[in-house]
């Protein structure tokens, strides 16, 4: 198992700009999305709408998983491919105004775009999810080659400080 520590997770996270959110519908059945992110203190956000189906299934059921992929290359051959190395973890999600998201993540998320309240496509609106268990890895903290030894590629590591 590789030896990852959290800031290096933190770290694979914040450098990408998607991810893939599961939830649970009110029937019990999952669903995925996938999402562009921005991460702050400790916590990843995204942004919907408040009438979309991801934001009423994660209001009734705060518990979702994501999963974040991370590209791989081997250097100087990029036409070989490499599986995506991977950040997966269990979170609590909080749907709030976007008023409430801090702004530097409001300015990534949303670059520029007029934002405007209502109307019949809905409000947008700030998800919130912290982590929670550990964050489960695979290829990250290995090289791509190192990712064929499956035992040696993963690795685990709690997501949160104990002091949070």
């Amino acid at each position: 198992m590789v030896d990852i520590e959290r800031g290096d997770v933190w770290k694979a996270i914040t450098a990408e700009n998607f991810m893939v959110i599961g939830m649970v519908t009110a029937r019990g059945e999952s669903r995925t999305a996938g999402v562009m992110h921005a991460v702050h203190g400790e916590r990843v956000w995204f942004t919907s709408h408040d009438l979309a189906w991801k934001t009423r299934h994660i209001a009734a059921n705060p518990n979702v998983s994501i999963t974040v992929p991370i590209a791989k290359r081997v250097p100087l051959m990029p036409w070989i491919k490499i599986p995506a190395a991977t950040v997966t973890f269990a979170g609590d999600a909080e749907v709030v105004p976007l008023s409430a998201m801090p702004e530097h993540v409001r300015g990534a998320l949303l670059d520029d775009l007029e934002v405007t309240d209502g109307g019949d496509h809905g409000s947008i609106v700030g998800v919130s999810v912290r982590p929670t268990g550990d964050f489960v890895t695979y290829g990250v903290g290995v090289s791509a080659l190192g990712m064929r030894d499956t035992e040696l590629a993963a690795g685990r590591v709690r997501a949160v400080s104990v002091s949070a």
